[in-house]
């Protein structure tokens, strides 16, 4: 890794904390339920109020750690983060808990910024590009590694202290307090474009069109929201402001986001592949868990309990750190572009094996393992392809596009497939359990989801991505 390794090192430290972050908190959701004396549904308010703040502050950060340093950006998101952390802990109301999760959201951005870190610093070596694409792949690993571990240290820090939550919730504030010194003290800065300027006016519309969007979709997950007349109008009104928002950007002399850029052919695909993998990746967890646990007795599902549901998520984990290891270690030899079209393949080969292949553990487990490598070699993939892909001064907001597209396609899958489990094909089976007909639904989407995109990165060119010595060599090849 050169010159790079040390910077690497650290990033796998916080990539881990960011791991924990996102599997610590889950197994413990019924005990917060208790201590805040809600309702089990109101579990979805937390998750609907953090996808909408990081989908609305990971434009804004990238864009400020292009213009002023990305370290600074990382320390002040990770700041920020360590302050939810610990308001989680002495949160006792509904709201101020929601408030707290909500701004712990800021962890987002730390990959985005992490990936601009490292190309930029790599990006006057040879195999700058490849080596940002290999460094990618091991910070998912320690990004997966610590969901893995978060998830499975929470129960058991929670039994060892008595049951005491406040206690048990002070594991991870601690974690991101001691993050922040590391990003402080370990990380260089990188070095910012001189000259630029914050787009307030791009920025507050694209707020207000990621807003629109995803709180429109949000809404149709949460119990007792409002109609599906509201949540529409909500969505085409998103698509409206959208519309406005590139119509803005493109008469401005230093956009918020460089629509000229994003449709470039060596960018469009990847931000397109972001938003599909997102479909699966975050829409489609909800239902996979749910389809274990239904009663086999129904003629369909797993009939698992929770331990056993938990494990079936392990192996999947497990898969995505397998799919990015694959990515690091295969980065630097292979084509980027079949690399990329490839793990997509494989996201729609692994849902398309449900359909026929989905009443026995071992069948679904297998259809996870491999729909989980692509994703994890995408998940490593996109933001360092996105980085290369961008000019210098827009790195992190390139990779940054990546995470916030990836947001809103899980978004609106989550609400589409929550409300197809919702419905029943001519008749419920059981009061309770989603028809089976929405559970095949859900996997037909994932699995046109990972072709399509496998399909529309083939318009990428078969130079990008690569070194420029790589670009040179198939330029001279193609001249002889």
């Amino acid at each position: 890794m050169g010159v790079t390794a040390g910077l690497i090192g650290w990033f796998l430290v916080v990539e881990l904390v960011s791991g924990i972050l996102q599997g610590y908190y889950v197994p413990l959701f019924s005990d917060i339920v208790i201590a805040l004396d809600i309702h089990d549904s109101d579990v979805n308010w937390f998750e609907a109020g953090q996808l909408l703040l990081s989908a609305l502050v990971l434009p804004v950060l990238a864009k400020l750690g292009d213009m002023f340093g990305h370290k600074k950006i990382l320390l002040l998101a990770a700041a920020l983060t360590a302050g939810a952390s610990w308001w989680l802990v002495f949160a006792d109301t509904f709201w101020t808990f929601l408030l707290a999760w909500s701004l712990q959201g800021f962890y987002v951005v730390w990959l985005p910024l992490e990936i601009a870190l490292i190309f930029e610093r790599g990006r006057r070596q040879a195999h700058g590009v490849s080596r940002t694409r290999r460094a990618a792949g091991l910070l998912v690993v320690g990004l997966q590694a610590g969901a893995i571990l978060g998830a499975l240290a929470a129960g058991r820090l929670f039994a060892a202290s008595g049951e005491h939550l406040q206690l048990t919730l002070m594991i991870p504030a601690i974690a991101v307090t001691l993050v922040t010194v590391v990003i402080w003290l370990g990380v260089p800065e990188s070095e910012p474009v001189p000259g630029r300027r914050l787009d307030i006016g791009g920025f507050v519309i694209l707020a207000f069109a990621l807003l629109l969007v995803t709180g429109g979709l949000s809404f149709l997950r949460v119990p007792d929201g409002p109609g599906a007349g509201v949540v529409a109008a909500l969505v085409v009104a998103g698509i409206a402001a959208f519309a406005v928002f590139v119509w803005y950007e493109l008469r401005q002399p230093d956009p918020a986001i460089d629509i000229r850029v994003l449709v470039q052919p060596q960018m469009w695909p990847v931000q397109a592949t972001a938003f599909l993998v997102g479909i699966s990746l975050l829409g489609a967890q909800g239902p996979l868990t749910t389809y274990a646990g239904t009663d086999s007795a129904l003629g369909y599902g797993l009939g698992l309990d929770a331990t056993d549901r938990s494990n079936v998520i392990g192996v999947y984990l497990v898969s995505l750190i397998v799919g990015a290891v694959l990515f690091a270690l295969t980065s630097r030899r292979a084509s980027p572009r079949l690399m990329l079209i490839g793990a997509a393949l494989l996201v729609g080969i692994g849902y398309a094996l449900f359909l026929p292949f989905h009443l026995e553990l071992w069948q679904v487990l297998l259809n996870l393992s491999i729909a989980g490598i692509g994703s994890g070699a995408l998940v490593g993939a996109m933001p360092a392809a996105a980085a290369a892909a961008a000019p210098r001064g827009q790195t992190g907001i390139s990779s940054a596009l990546t995470n916030t597209t990836k947001t809103i396609g899980g978004t609106f899958a989550s609400a589409i497939f929550g409300v197809v489990l919702a419905g029943s094909a001519g008749a419920a089976v059981a009061a309770t359990a989603a028809p089976l007909f929405g559970y095949l639904t859900v996997w037909t989407v994932c699995a046109a989801g990972g072709f399509l995109a496998a399909v529309l990165l083939m318009f990428v060119p078969r130079v990008a991505f690569a070194d420029p010595d790589a670009e040179a060599a198939v330029g001279q090849a193609q001249l002889l």
